[in-house]
């Protein structure tokens, strides 16, 4: 046993820090033999004047030459009674540590799940039925398929299936994680949702019995951390879940799956800000193991690695269910009375006749989103935030989505005291009560935040699949995953709210959001019906989702892309500073800018100092800037060494985070 051990804490301390190991206590009659500290395991240490979790990721003989042996403090216990990981996981956290400028610890504490002992968990029921054993492929299937599981060195190791959806590519996906276990191999199967990885896991484990677990937040950490072990064992050989499962503990790694690759949760919003794209790209070139990727609608990036050869892509073009694309119009929404066009509320009256199912899709929950006096202008925001609060009538309060903050709604404007001052807008309650007024005779259900946060969502969903709801009402959770036979309409009430966002890839999430909800309509048959809602008839977005042109979209997008020089044409590291005094945050913002401003490499820029399009959250001013450059090797460099000179007489104040290759610049 070493006398000395290096840890690492869940601190933004990017060090080492050298503790006395302890001798574990003499054992009682009949009790197993205490556990000892050695590199992979957990222990509390004190930290300041509390103990917290530490991990040791070395053993010393000796002290450091620079401290004193009396003033190394000793370990208070050992947590673990087995290495919960292994010089593999810890050389995966400082890769992450040194891309996305976080500490070695913050790294590990985001990889290794934090329970101690199994315990129960529940997950959300996403509703897609996937054979539990192998289905007869298609010709595109067996094609893509073979393409996969080709000898190694018969071409490039990273493939994308691109198909519509409910072309199959589930299928494959399982059909290749068979082989790859077929081969001795392991496997990572990547789902964006919680709500989605219940269903993947469950066909998983259909499929190929013990061999599978789970692995995702909705667990307990104890539950997580068995899962865990049991990976690190060999016990299991394929785990499934959302962006955090990348880093399951696997040695003998043969394939990574990321299905639905397109969408945005798979890139972490706290600290470490990784991509589990990136990370799984990182894992496959360090084991050699295949990256297989695929959507209906792929991430810009993707696109052009597919274009420029980098990425194979397998193409998947008919549903396999006896259904066909959908037909799409989009419907002007100037001069309805009320929330639901004409066209709409007849196709929804004329499928509840057909004895089918309609989902209506709105990306906005509550009653109404926004207060306005057309008087004097008043508009009611958020006393913590920058943005408008919104009314949740079922609560009777005007409510703050980013902070929380509520208050009663004003009788009157609060400034020039006008009657005509009212909420404007709709959500997804104001969408039901209209549903209730028009079809009283319809089962409607809605499923949004507000709705399922006690739970419910199993039981909303599987009530959809026995025909007892008509009309299925909700947000992003009815956009993407969900195959329900009986659905012949999908309703978009308002495919505006991402379109007005500041942000590069707001035309991207439309487009992708509107091509994936329009995908639950007429999977089984072939008369699928969709209706695009909107206030910007002509808009290119909204044409290119009608015609579900995803070759066109992908062509003007990237020339845009390409003109403004914005990834994938660029790289961006964005600092995003916050503090509740608005000048201590300009002054670090300016300072920062100054301290990396002369180290930017050839063909850099900075955009900023600047605020946030959202420039307050919940009492915070915020600021960001942004290094832009044409690769990321010398911007990283370059950002690095800012961060390490801004860090040297950094305001205690205010609040630094790094994000590296951004998908949101709210």
């Amino acid at each position: 046993m070493a006398p000395y051990l290096e840890l690492v804490f869940d601190i933004p301390a990017n060090q080492r820090f050298t503790y006395r190991n302890r001798e574990p206590a003499p054992p009682r009659k009949g009790a197993k033999p205490p556990s000892e500290a050695v590199s992979g395991k957990r222990v509390m240490a004190p930290f300041g004047k509390r103990d917290i979790l530490g991990y040791i990721v070395a053993e010393r003989e000796e002290a450091p030459a620079n401290i004193e042996p009396g003033n190394i403090r000793e370990i208070r216990r050992v947590v673990d009674s087995e290495c919960t990981f292994g010089a593999e996981d810890i050389a995966l956290a400082e890769w992450i540590a040194a891309y996305y400028l976080c500490s070695l610890g913050e790294a590990l504490a985001a990889m290794i799940p934090s329970g101690r002992r199994p315990g129960a968990y529940s997950a959300l029921y996403g509703g897609e039925e996937i054979a539990p054993a192998p289905l007869e492929l298609s010709a595109e299937q067996r094609e893509a398929l073979e393409a996969v599981t080709a000898p190694p060195g018969a071409g490039t190791p990273m493939f994308y299936l691109y198909g519509i959806t409910g072309s199959g590519k589930t299928e494959v996906f399982l059909r290749a994680a068979e082989e790859t276990l077929n081969r001795g191999k392991s496997v990572i199967y990547l789902v964006p949702e919680i709500a989605l990885t219940h269903q993947t896991a469950e066909a998983i484990k259909a499929r190929f019995g013990p061999l599978a677990a789970t692995l995702h937040s909705g667990m307990s950490p104890s539950a997580r951390l068995s899962e865990w072990m049991r990976a690190r064992r060999g016990e299991v050989r394929i785990v499934a879940g959302p962006r955090s499962a990348v880093f399951a503990p696997f040695k003998d790694l043969g394939l990574i799956i990321i299905d639905e690759e397109h969408d945005g949760s798979y890139k972490s919003g706290s600290t470490p800000r990784y991509h589990a794209r990136q990370a799984a790209m990182h894992r496959r070139a360090i084991s050699g193991a295949l990256l297989l990727m695929g959507s209906a609608t792929p991430s810009v990036e993707a696109w052009k690695l597919m274009g420029e050869g980098q990425i194979r892509r397998l193409n998947l073009s008919r549903r396999l269910a006896g259904g066909k694309p959908p037909e799409i119009s989009a419907v002007s929404l100037e001069g309805t009375a009320g929330c639901l066009t004409p066209q709409l509320k007849e196709e929804i009256l004329k499928t509840a006749r057909m004895g089918r199912q309609t989902i209506l899709f709105l990306n906005r929950r509550g009653f109404a989103y926004f207060y306005h006096c057309p008087s004097c202008g008043f508009e009611l925001t958020c006393k913590h935030c920058s943005v408008s609060l919104t009314w949740h009538k079922d609560r009777g309060r005007a409510i703050c989505h980013y902070c929380g903050y509520s208050e009663a709604p004003p009788g009157v404007c609060p400034r020039c005291g006008s009657l005509e001052a009212g909420f404007r807008g709709f959500g997804t309650e104001m969408i039901e009560e209209e549903l209730g007024r028009t079809f009283p005779k319809l089962r409607v259900r809605r499923v949004d935040a507000d709705s399922t946060a006690g739970g419910g969502l199993e039981e909303t969903l599987g009530m959809f699949r026995a025909g007892m709801i008509d009309i299925l009402l909700g947000t992003q959770m009815v956009a993407k995953g969900l195959n329900f036979p009986r659905v012949r309409l999908v309703g978009v009430v308002l495919a505006d709210t991402g379109l007005h966002l500041p942000d590069f890839r707001a035309a991207e999430r439309t487009f992708s959001l509107l091509v994936q909800v329009a995908g639950r309509a007429g999977r089984y048959f072939p008369d699928g019906k969709v209706i695009i809602q909107t206030f910007r008839m002509g808009d290119p977005v909204i044409e290119k989702s009608t015609a579900l042109d995803v070759e066109g979209f992908f062509r003007a997008e990237i020339a845009q892309r390409k003109a403004l020089n914005f990834p994938p044409y660029s790289r961006l590291i964005r600092f995003n500073l916050r503090s509740r005094d608005p000048v201590r945050a300009d002054k670090a913002a300016g300072r920062l800018a100054d301290l990396a401003r002369p180290l930017l490499p050839p063909g850099a820029d900075i955009l900023g100092p600047a605020e946030c399009p959202i420039g307050i959250i919940a009492g915070n001013h915020r600021r960001h800037l942004i290094l832009r450059g044409p690769g990321m090797g010398p911007l990283h460099g370059a950002a690095q060494t800012a961060l390490l000179r801004y860090n040297k007489g950094k305001d205690s104040r205010v609040y630094l985070e790094v994000d590296i290759d951004p998908v949101s610049l709210l």
